[in-house]
């Protein structure tokens, strides 16, 4: 029922700057929230931001300050702006629509990923 196309993902050195966009399109409001993951080898899976319908974000502690997610609601769209990025930051990154209830997310649908590396 919804489609999320992403884009935005790259090389870039220490330090530097990504922004992430995904689109969705489809029946879209059925989610109430939507959400970013990411997964680098040999790490677990991390949902690193989460911003609900009405715009209020949560961010994971390994990217908080650091990460800013927002939503254009006309467009369809979600942003991930990663400022200061470090080695650490190198993922996979997928954007998810899905529905946050009290402290949790819980993922409905999962774009494709693009991948973000911050190497030197």
């Amino acid at each position: 029922q919804v489609q999320l196309v992403e884009s935005g993902g790259g090389l870039v050195q220490p330090g530097g700057s990504l922004r992430l966009s995904c689109v969705a399109s489809g029946s879209i409001f059925s989610f109430n929230a939507m959400g970013w993951y990411r997964q680098a080898p040999g790490k677990q899976r991390e949902l690193v931001a989460v911003i609900s319908r009405g715009g209020s974000t949560n961010y994971a502690d390994s990217v908080k300050g650091r990460f800013t997610c927002s939503m254009d609601n006309a467009k369809n769209t979600v942003y991930l702006q990663m400022n200061s990025l470090k080695p650490e930051d190198t993922a996979v990154y997928y954007c998810t629509a899905g529905s946050q209830r009290s402290t949790s997310y819980y993922t409905y649908s999962w774009g494709q990923g693009t991948q973000v590396t911050v190497s030197s």
